[in-house]
């Protein structure tokens, strides 16, 4: 089992920034594909940024392509998601996403989310 910690949600107006961090637990957090998926109300969860296996490349969705970056720090078992030019349109529940592969199999982990509200 994989624990994932969401942080740094909050409300921000237009053209503001926020950072979210999303702590994991774990030995191996280097080898853990991780990602940020958000949902709207109304609207089902969709794909928001990851990384690839092995960490070396980066996704974006095409609405937050140039305003969000994700990083991570293994040390700190943390990923992160710096989000600038936010949009009222980003608002959204944003949840971190693990994805391991053991005995070929693949599994996901997901956290309990963190709400961003951006005010027009």
């Amino acid at each position: 089992q994989v624990q994932l910690v969401e942080s740094g949600g909050g409300l921000v107006q237009a053209g503001g920034s926020l950072r979210l961090s999303c702590t994991a637990s774990g030995r191996t957090f280097s080898s853990y594909r991780m990602g940020w998926f958000r949902q709207a109300p109304g609207k089902e969860r969709e794909f928001v940024s990851a990384f690839s296996w092995g960490g070396s490349n980066t996704a974006y969705a095409d609405s937050v392509k140039g305003r969000f970056t994700i990083s991570r720090d293994n040390a700190k078992n943390t990923v992160y998601l710096q989000m600038n030019s936010l949009k009222p349109e980003d608002t959204a529940v944003y949840y971190c996403k693990a994805s391991i592969r053991y005995s070929a199999n693949e599994y996901d982990y997901w956290g309990q989310g963190t709400q961003v509200t951006v005010s027009s």
